[in-house]
């Protein structure tokens, strides 16, 4: 049995009920749960809440809600790997034989179906333990700057003041959309960010982290320009 687990706690401090705050027509969750659907590679898709009006939402858009999340795993500091573990355990306690399971991110509008399959093939067609979503850094890294207290720069890689842009590593990032991981994994707390990973490449035109109201403002510019037409 294959699961999507979507968290999606109720307390979102810098954008209030952030997970169900209508982006470009309907709330942002709905987009997750929709590229899920799409995907076609999901037994079930759950949200994983402490919070009422969230989970009549996402039952709404097709997926269900069938526990209520601890508040132990509620709060400010609980990480996405705890919450999905939780899920796990109960659908195992309940009988469910889960083989592999995948968290998406409930503020992941530019999620795209495509990329949920890809990196599911990726995961299966290998011993790797997770596949998740990447993205590559605009600017070289190796030419990032830091500001002194003074306010001048100092570079935090000296040595490639003069190295070309074409001839540095490329380097990546978590596009924070989605992880694929096998269901031992998430209860063998392995680390995703490992030598067990795969990384699987999105375009970064379809990549936008939402922490703040500024960043919702981006991510909706973005989603109008690759829906237009």
């Amino acid at each position: 049995m294959k699961i999507a687990v979507i968290p999606a706690r109720g307390g979102s401090k810098r954008i209030p009920r952030k997970n169900i705050r209508p982006f470009c027509g309907k709330p942002i969750i709905a987009y997750s749960i929709e590229a899920a659907q799409a995907s076609g590679l999901f037994d079930e898709i759950i949200v994983s809440t402490d919070d009422a009006e969230i989970a009549e939402v996402a039952r709404q858009f097709g997926a269900t809600a069938p526990f209520v999340r601890p508040k132990e795993i509620s709060d400010d500091h609980t990480g996405t790997a705890a919450v999905v573990k939780h899920a796990v355990t109960w659908f195992i306690e309940r009988g469910d034989d889960i083989t592999h399971v995948c968290c998406i991110y409930a503020t992941a509008p530019l999620i795209q179906a495509s990329f949920l399959r890809e990196a599911h093939d990726a995961l299966t067609s290998s011993d790797a333990a997770f596949a998740f979503s990447v993205t590559s850094y605009a600017f070289p890294i190796q030419r990032a700057l830091r500001m002194t207290p003074a306010g001048r720069v100092d570079p935090f890689h000296p040595e490639h003041r003069l190295t070309r842009s074409q001839d540095l590593e490329p380097a990546y990032h978590d596009a924070g959309q989605f992880y694929w991981g096998t269901a031992a994994a998430f209860l063998e707390d392995v680390p995703i960010f490992s030598e067990r990973s795969v990384g699987v490449v999105l375009p970064r035109h379809l990549v936008q982290d939402i922490d703040t109201v500024e960043d919702w403002e981006q991510a909706e510019y973005m989603f109008r320009a690759v829906n237009r037409g």
